[in-house]
Formats: structure tokens, sequence, C-alpha cells
């Protein structure tokens, strides 16, 4: 695509993300950068056949994108270093509770930022992917940060970026609570009788299996659960333990709520 781009972190985020948009081939090796203290992960890097250094210092020039994959915590203590090349770049984060606002008070009001929310199966190209764009983001950028990150999975955008708290919430933490669902549909199934790598096999494979119909199916998950539940039948006898007075509804909403508020605290 001839674009460039500054990766500033390569710990596994990072990795996995560029790993993918070399392999998919919509950034070529040589026009990528890794900026990345870590001598391990440099060298992990460098095998991709990038560009590698471990401060931002030894560069010349910046890119056509300039990605921050690091911890929050540490990005007021490197962002400033970024500043120079913010006329002709549009800065790409992936930080957790890091809103653009930060980036325009350290990188300056007139420069392009994008907000990104991925979640952790995009290690394996099956995450999600939601992107905020301030006002200074062009076009062309957006159509390149969507490339590269639809590599990693599905991606989609939002307005307003008050809707990222939700988004944390809902994607950004999700994969745990799917997780546990699985941890405790294992547990029943050993508790019913399952050998525990039986019961361990059988949730796992139901849920990915059952995630993947939703998605390539053309009915709704509502329709897809009807389509399982014989009148009176053991299906039947399941949903009314979970779906009496909306007891597994009102449960997944508290804890939404409890990780958006979480989210917003962590804003701040």
């Amino acid at each position: 695509m001839g674009k460039s781009v500054i990766l500033v972190g390569c710990g596994n985020m990072g990795y996995a993300m560029l790993k993918g948009w070399i392999a998919a081939g919509k950034l070529a090796s040589g026009d990528a950068t890794v900026i990345e203290p870590n001598a391990d992960l440099r060298a992990r890097a460098a095998a991709l056949g990038v560009t590698v250094t471990d401060s931002v210092d030894t560069l010349e020039q910046g890119a056509d994108m300039i990605v921050f994959a690091v911890k929050p915590q540490v990005i007021r203590d490197i962002a400033p270093a970024y500043a120079r090349f913010a006329d002709k770049a549009t800065f790409v984060s992936v930080l957790a509770g890091t809103g653009t606002a930060t980036f325009e008070e350290i990188l300056g009001r007139h420069a392009a930022v994008m907000r990104c929310m991925p979640n952790t199966p995009a290690a394996i190209g099956k995450g999600m992917m939601v992107l905020f764009s301030n006002r200074n983001v062009s076009d062309g950028a957006k159509a390149f940060a969507g490339e590269l990150l639809a590599t990693s999975g599905a991606v989609t955008t939002i307005d307003n970026e008050e809707l990222m708290d939700a988004v944390t919430a809902v994607s950004g933490s999700g994969p745990a609570y799917i997780f546990h669902f699985i941890e405790c549909l294992t547990a029943a199934g050993e508790k019913a009788g399952l050998p525990k790598e039986t019961a361990k096999l059988l949730a796992m494979q139901t849920v990915y299996g059952a995630a993947c119909l939703a998605k390539e199916s053309d009915d709704e998950p509502g329709k897809l659960r009807e389509q399982v539940t014989s009148p009176n039948g053991t299906t039947a006898a399941a949903l009314s333990v979970f779906m009496d007075e909306n007891r597994l509804l009102d449960l997944v909403s508290d804890a939404v709520d409890a990780a958006k508020k979480r989210s917003i605290e962590l804003g701040k």
C-alpha cells in the first residue's frame, strides 16, 4: 500500500497486530518500524523483517501512522517525543481508558488521533476492534487504519467517544465473561457426572460452535435459541432457570454496568 507505520511497543498485542498486518499484505515489512526497549521483544519483531530500535530519538522522520501499544500509565512519559511528527502522522492508540483529549494535550490540539479498543482474540485474528477518530483524522487515514485492524478481526466505528466505556464493558472485557461461562459450564458438566476433560471439551466446543453459527446465520440469536428449544424439552427446562424473571439478562446487565462504571473511573 506504500504507507509507513511506526509501532510503539511490541508486547503481545502489538506483535500480534504487526504480524497480522504483514501476513495479510497490508503493510510491507520495509515500511514498518518498531520502537521497543525490551531486547527480546525487539528480536522477535526483527524476525518479521521490520526495522527495530529502542528509542524514538534514533528516528529522523515519522510515518503515515504511529500506533501506541504500550501500558496506559507510561503514555505521558513517552508520547511527548512524538509531537514532532504530528504535522504528518495519524496517531492510533490501543490504550485502555486513555481518551483522545489526553493525546491532544500531549501532541497538540491539531494532532490526528484515533482511539481503538481491541480485545484479546485479536491475537488470533478473531478480535473485535472499535475505532473512534477525532476531528483531525482524514478519511484516508480512517480507511488505512481500518484495513490494518481488519487483519485482527472485525472492525466497527463509533462517533461518540463516551461510548468507549460501554464498548470496553461489552467487547473489551467480554472475552473474560465467556471464559468464565466456559469454566462454569465445565464445572456443571463435572457435577452432572462427566469426566473433567470431557466436560471441558463439551463446554468449549459448544460455545465456539454456537458463536460461529450465530455469526454465520441470517437468523437473530433469539431465533436460533428458539430453534434449539423443543416445548417441554431439556433445553426448555434449562432456559427456564436462565430466563425466569430475566435472571440471566439482569445478571449480565449488572456485570456490564459495573465494568462501564469502572472504565469511566479509570479514565478520569
